[in-house]
């Protein structure tokens, strides 16, 4: 079975302060998903210089096929030396998933990952060595579907000190809580933004330390095929559905003319809802063996306007609350959010003269720009995306 990580992240900064002195940086490769997380010695400009030339460093030479010793020795070589404590310090976590199975964590002065497991707390092996003066820990591992990754600074496990909590949160109380999530079986955003909230709310809303969150969960293929547009020519209406209906995958429609060639294809009714939930929202429509069928451009502008929030976010414990209206926007953007690593978009050329003017060109048309930018935060949240044209 093919692997997908569904990674997220989100940080708090400490309070007063304009950047964060925590910084994540993400890379999706062919054969594997490499994950840093930087924490920068003290808060504000400084550690953010710190944490952000660190985990640059690790994610450009790792990707470019650098052993971590190299990286570990670039850093030791590069960072600023603080001219108030007289070091050049911040700490970083390493998680590279490899997409055939196996995992690759190295550690250094970062609270440990929480590894789930079963709906159990794993620590995996680890050996203690020293790369350029630091003192890390590595692990090599094998990983399978439901495995979940927890990667925090230190700020998570001091949340409340001194205030709710006397002595913070600890790293105990953090993974028994990610246990608790991945019991739930949450996505990933969800399960960011609740633990998020909980950090915030500990501190109060005013944290005492830069916090930041950064979990992958391991997670089956899950392909959805989102047809949206009639074709330009209109011979080619069975050959779009036939390949739309094609393979194992969720399969959502996005247009009345749409789903009235579906429907004429396949020989099957467009059930129209008569539930008018959202008045914003056109309802939904119902055809069998398609998993949703909704309006096309309003629909799809809504669905970005969601997606975006959620991926702007900070700490919105509302955010997420969008994604459980009972309206055809809230329903596609939860299926592409939460039940969807790959999109494959079927995208007709021909132009809605109710939606513009015909004579624009096809990249100028609402439907196609809507589409467009629907493919591009797709990506930007991790997901593969697959695009043809008739």
């Amino acid at each position: 079975m093919m692997m997908h990580m569904d990674i997220g992240y989100k940080s708090l900064n400490k309070f007063g302060e304009e950047l964060c002195g925590d910084k994540v940086e993400i890379v999706r490769t062919e054969d594997s998903d490499i994950l840093v997380l930087s924490d920068g010695l003290g808060s504000g400009v400084k550690a953010n210089i710190l944490s952000s030339l660190t985990s640059k460093i690790i994610i450009t030479m790792l990707k470019e096929g650098a052993k971590v010793d190299e990286a570990v020795e670039t850093i030791a070589q590069t960072l600023p030396i603080c001219k108030v404590r007289h070091v050049a310090y911040s700490t970083f976590s390493i998680l590279q998933l490899y997409h055939d199975g196996r995992a690759y964590l190295v550690e250094f002065d970062n609270p440990a990952c929480v590894m789930i497991r079963g709906g159990e707390i794993i620590e995996p092996p680890f050996e203690i060595r020293e790369i350029a003066g630091k003192t890390v820990r590595e692990s090599r591992f094998d990983i399978a579907i439901g495995d979940m990754f927890t990667l925090i600074s230190d700020g998570v496990i001091h949340a409340g000190v001194g205030a709710i909590l006397n002595l913070g949160w600890g790293w105990e109380n953090v993974s028994n809580y990610c246990l608790d999530l991945a019991r739930r079986d949450l996505s990933v955003p969800r399960a960011v933004s609740s633990l998020i909230q909980v950090i915030d709310n500990f501190y109060m809303s005013k944290p005492g330390d830069d916090s930041t969150v950064l979990m992958a969960k391991v997670v089956p293929q899950q392909v959805v095929n989102l047809f949206s547009g009639p074709p330009k020519d209109k011979a080619k209406d069975e050959e779009l559905v036939r390949d739309w209906m094609r393979g194992n995958a969720k399969r959502v429609v996005c247009g009345g003319t749409s789903a009235n060639i579906a429907g004429r294809v396949l020989h099957r009714e467009v059930r129209t809802s008569l539930d008018f939930t959202d008045p914003l929202i056109p309802p939904i429509a119902y055809m069998q063996g398609v998993d949703l069928v909704t309006e096309g451009v309003l629909t799809i502008n809504r669905t970005l306007e969601i997606l975006r929030q959620i991926k702007g976010s900070e700490v919105d414990p509302l955010s997420l609350s969008a994604l459980d209206a009972d309206n055809g926007a809230a329903k596609l953007a939860r299926m592409l959010l939460e039940e969807c690593t790959d999109l494959h978009l079927f995208i007709g050329k021909a132009i809605n003269p109710a939606h513009q003017n015909p004579n624009l060109p096809m990249d100028l048309s609402i439907k196609m720009r809507l589409l467009n930018e629907l493919a591009d935060l797709m990506r930007a949240m991790g997901k593969n995306v697959k695009i043809s044209v008739y």
